[in-house]
């Protein structure tokens, strides 16, 4: 999660997980930075409420359908 973070400190994190997704590591990042989800997850799985309402692989996604799903209007 980088809500709390500094955009330098954000960028760190993107540049820890990226190796680790190369390496085909397993990463569970959680966020509501929307470019920063598209930017490193290979799929999404979306919760609203406790229940999933999304679960694609992120190509499925742009910033506008990833919106409409959080805000439940997709």
């Amino acid at each position: 999660m980088t809500s709390h973070l500094c955009g330098q400190q954000s960028i760190e994190v993107l540049n820890v997980i990226k190796p680790a997704k190369i390496k085909g590591l397993g990463v569970v990042f959680t966020s509501h930075t929307l470019p920063h989800v598209l930017e490193v997850t290979d799929r999404i799985t979306m919760l609203r409420l406790g229940e999933v309402v999304a679960d694609r692989p992120t190509p499925d996604f742009t910033g506008d359908t990833l919106l409409k799903q959080i805000t439940g209007l997709a």
